[in-house]
């Protein structure tokens, strides 16, 4: 258990210690002290009495209470990312000191739906213990990290896959969904405008967003080609067009075609970890152990 003390001017210093700040954690993601007292290990009484310490120490309410269970109130909301922020780091601290610091250097592959949201936990994660491995990062689609993890110039690869059995490790299974605007209804229009991928050689996704429309019945037009998964996001929030995307990428004012608007899901992309046995390290080894973590949400 770790102490943090806050201080509000000269007259007010609040310590809180991470227990605290793991129940309040635990309680906001479940939305229930039944269901919060469950995934920590404790009573809900002891779940109540801790929320109720920690409010009494930040003097303010941090949830609604409700019949169906609680809400963060707006203080709470604001406490929800520092608490976040400082149990990842006394995690991040706490493994540090178990483990050996590595050294030597990894180079990672990964698509660019990951770059901003996955990879940084990852990422975050291994320098915490790590600090003196060189890490250098390849942002390309799946079919340049594949040739790069053969070629040698990358270690670990992570990857888009065709859903399905795979001889390789699924860190998830990533739906590919055809996307729109919410404020410009875009997928109302006829002929339906489509922003698409251009490969050199075309990409199975693709294909399968394409014949996912004709099987509909739909007719389209392609509205915006581009090389990157950001293209495309642009492409759907401007309005311009709909676009296949991973679900996890759907950006916000957008949401997912479902079968009720006459689509459906495109494909159950698996997203793969791949490494190079030639190159297998304690050092790389690590790094997929954080990159797998990352994707898990552990």
């Amino acid at each position: 258990m770790a102490t943090i003390r806050f201080s509000d001017g000269p007259k007010m210093s609040l310590p809180l210690d991470s227990d605290l700040l793991r129940t309040f954690l635990a309680v906001a993601d479940a939305g229930n002290l039944t269901k919060a007292a469950d995934s920590v290990g404790r009573t809900q009484s002891a779940v109540s009495m801790q929320i109720k310490k920690l409010e009494d120490a930040l003097g303010d309410t941090l949830f609604d209470r409700h019949s169906r269970g609680v809400v963060l109130t707006t203080q709470g909301q604001r406490l929800v990312d520092n608490a976040r922020r400082i149990v990842a780091l006394l995690d991040d601290t706490a493994a540090a000191m178990r483990q050996p610091a590595l050294d030597g250097s990894v180079r990672i592959g990964v698509p660019e739906e990951y770059i901003n949201s996955t990879l940084p936990r990852a990422l975050g994660a291994f320098a915490a213990i790590h600090p003196g491995v060189e890490v250098t990062v390849q942002q390309g689609t799946s079919m340049s990290n594949r040739t790069a993890l053969e070629a040698g110039e990358i270690d670990i690869a992570v990857v888009f896959e065709p859903g399905g059995r795979t001889k390789h490790e699924v860190l998830m299974v990533d739906p590919t969904v055809w996307v729109t605007s919410d404020q410009h209804g875009t997928h109302e229009r006829q002929p339906l405008p489509i922003a698409t991928y251009t490969y050199a050689t075309g990409g199975w996704c693709d294909e399968l967003a394409m014949q996912s429309l004709k099987r509909r019945g739909k007719r389209s037009r392609v509205a915006y080609v581009s090389r990157t998964s950001g293209g495309l996001i642009a492409a759907v929030v401007s309005g311009l067009a709909i676009a296949p995307l991973s679900r996890s990428a759907i950006p916000p004012g957008c949401r997912e075609l479902t079968e009720e608007d006459g689509f459906g899901i495109v494909d159950m992309s698996n997203v793969v970890l791949r490494t190079r046995l030639e190159s297998r390290s304690p050092t790389i080894d690590a790094m997929a152990d954080a990159i797998r973590s990352a994707f898990s949400g552990t």
